[in-house]
């Protein structure tokens, strides 16, 4: 039988039941002979302490040895607590070390880098395998955890088929050219002035890691009407910003029969769906975040999640932008993509909420959105909320089978890879739409974390691929 979580022990009564828990002590306060230990097993941002009376209990020498690091298991009686701010202790009798973690280095041992209560986040980053030790990481994890099962809560409840995309795939969705290459090929030998032959590849072709899961949920959209996918997606480019991460995960949903309004309210729903979800399962988690990392966090969620998005075309955007691009370091003019600066001036200075921003011109958006009948703009949409910027982009797709060869000839894409893709058109077309949530941008927004690399447990970008 498995032992009881502190997050569970903490709900208790103090009953003087007996108990044995399990976990790592964060702090261990000493005085003349009492020993008191707060021990935390990653349940919550909350330990129990656990207090000894080193006499009677003639655990001096374990006691000694038993630092912050280590892995312990303590027996004891649940008891009410004497002490200010806690309601109950563990009234201990016996502690086991399991797993020491030394204060001092010993020959082949460094020292437990975390004896510190505070560590910076740069330092934390490159002990990434001991970060979710401290209650940053930890509270991110459990936030984090929370919130993909919301995903998936979300779109089940809404009659969605959640499937499975392909990681290794020979098409670039957003036509970038920013994949990460798959091969089997010897990278060993000398390169010659020939082409590389792909035919003696694994795959037969030129591959990649995926940059995104939607045109196979195209495929699954025009047979199950509303499909989802959620996993790990990869972008190959070098932007060393707090904002890029080379491998993260996306929530893609895709929906037969339905137009970019549709979409739009599909959107808004899941987001405020989303931070609901955190308010009412995550208090303890938000409330940390909201004390150490941004002030105000909780009632900036709870107003997002009361507030209509507001609705805006890209051109109108643009109109409110040069009225102050003196403001800007990217100077807005239509036909240039709306930059961080930008987004975030629209959402907290102009219209001072949620927006969603539409119609874009199409040289800035991809292949497969569908144009508008001013021949300039696609029936594109990205979500843009206070402090962050965009958190969602999707668009309409284009469901006309001519008008989409016609944009990707423009385009000088190469159509022979995308004929299945085509085909989608050939066979019972219809309209449909999607879009795609960057995971850890959610994360970042609902914990108020600056970078991005402090969301997801092993961050790759360039030049770090150490875990």
């Amino acid at each position: 039988m498995l032992f009881p979580l502190i997050k569970d022990v903490l709900s208790f009564p103090p009953d003087s039941r007996k108990l044995t828990v399990r976990g790592w002590i964060r702090t261990k306060r000493e005085l003349k002979n009492l020993v008191f230990i707060e021990l935390n097993d990653g349940s919550s941002l909350r330990g129990l302490q656990c207090a000894f009376d080193r006499d009677v209990h003639k655990l001096a020498g374990i006691l000694d040895e038993a630092g912050t690091g280590a892995s312990v298991e303590i027996e004891g009686i649940l008891v009410s607590s004497p002490a200010a701010g806690q309601e109950l202790e563990l009234a201990s009798k016996s502690i086991r070390l399991i797993g020491p973690a030394p204060s001092e280095s010993r020959p082949g041992i460094p020292a437990y880098p975390l004896q510190k209560k505070r560590h910076s986040l740069d330092f934390l980053r490159e002990i990434a395998h001991l970060r979710p030790r401290t209650n940053t990481f930890a509270a991110v994890t459990r936030l984090r955890s929370r919130l993909a099962f919301a995903i998936h809560q979300f779109f089940q409840r809404n009659g969605y088929q959640y499937i499975h995309t392909p990681i290794i795939t020979a098409n670039d969705a957003e036509g970038a050219g920013a994949m990460f290459q798959v091969t089997t090929l010897n990278l060993e030998t000398p390169r010659t002035s020939s082409p590389v032959d792909y035919s003696q590849d694994f795959f037969g072709r030129k591959t990649g890691l995926t940059v995104s899961g939607q045109l196979e949920a195209e495929t699954y959209a025009a047979a199950l009407s509303r499909v989802y996918t959620f996993g790990p997606t990869f972008r190959a480019e070098h932007s060393n910003t707090t904002r890029h991460l080379a491998e993260f995960w996306m929530v893609e949903p895709e929906t037969a029969f339905a137009d970019l309004d549709d979409n739009m309210n599909l959107a808004e729903e899941f987001l405020k769906f989303l931070i609901t979800t955190a308010l009412e399962d995550c208090g303890e988690e938000l409330a940390f975040f909201d004390t150490h990392y941004e002030k105000g966090l909780r009632e900036n969620l709870e107003t997002l999640t009361r507030s209509p998005f507001t609705r805006v075309s890209y051109t109108s955007a643009i109109a409110e932008l040069e009225k102050n691009a003196g403001a800007f370091e990217f100077k807005p003019a239509w036909g240039c993509d709306l930059q961080s600066e930008h987004e975030r001036y629209l959402t907290e200075t102009v219209f001072r909420g949620p927006l969603i921003v539409t119609d874009y011109p199409k040289e800035i958006k991809a292949f497969y959105m569908k144009l508008n009948d001013d021949g300039r703009t696609v029936r594109a949409m990205d979500v843009l909320v206070p402090r962050l910027g965009e958190i969602i982009g999707g668009s309409q797709r284009e469901e006309h089978l001519e008008k989409l060869q016609t944009r990707m000839t423009e385009l000088g894409m190469n159509t022979t890879g995308y004929q299945w893709y085509l085909d989608l058109r050939r066979y019972g077309t219809t309209p449909h739409s999607g879009f795609g949530l960057g995971f850890e941008r959610l994360i970042q927004y609902l914990t108020g974390m600056t970078n991005i690399r402090d969301v997801i447990p092993y961050p790759r970008t360039a030049g770090q691929a150490e875990y």
